[in-house]
């Protein structure tokens, strides 16, 4: 179904993009990027916020390493813009980390967690849940995205052809 060098494509497209969205949110107020704009999330931090949980969420259950503190219905408010700040490169590595060491047999079988958010254990096949957390990322950064050209910044391209070969550092 999916391959590593899928996952390897999208672990670059979510750092691609989320530097770009990080680019165009970094130039506005903190107010503006705060301010309720009527995404399923609320805002652009808020928003931001869940996506950072539901990605330690899923990379949690695929790396075995740690996952967010909060629960679904926190998840908008877990983390500041200082925080997302501070925390978003170091993810992304994480997530690209695990998608550089998969191997084909990683997406065969299935994934069982315990789900808050259905309020009951899941088994899905495991090449889904990996589809799941990218398409996750893209559905919000979507978002994100149309938030920022709606609040006047742009954040570039969103195109998979047009991703450099080489994503650029954060600083």
């Amino acid at each position: 179904m999916i391959t590593p060098a899928y996952c390897q494509t999208m672990a670059r497209y979510n750092a691609w993009q989320n530097l770009a969205l990080f680019r165009a949110a970094g130039g506005l107020r903190d107010v503006d990027r705060d301010l309720d704009r009527g995404a399923f999330w609320g805002g652009i931090t808020t928003t931001l916020s869940h996506l950072m949980w539901g990605d330690l969420i899923w990379i949690a259950r695929f790396d075995g390493g740690p996952g967010p503190e909060a629960d679904l219905n926190g998840s908008a408010k877990a983390y500041d813009w200082q925080a997302l700040m501070g925390a978003r490169p170091g993810l992304d590595a994480r997530i690209a980390a695990w998608a550089w060491t998969t191997a084909a047999d990683d997406f065969e079988g299935e994934l069982t967690w315990f789900s808050g958010a259905a309020g009951r254990q899941m088994t899905v096949p495991r090449a889904l849940c990996a589809m799941q957390m990218f398409n996750h990322q893209t559905h919000h950064r979507g978002q994100v995205h149309a938030m920022l050209t709606a609040a006047g910044e742009r954040p570039g391209d969103t195109d998979l052809p047009f991703m450099p070969d080489e994503v650029p550092e954060w600083h």
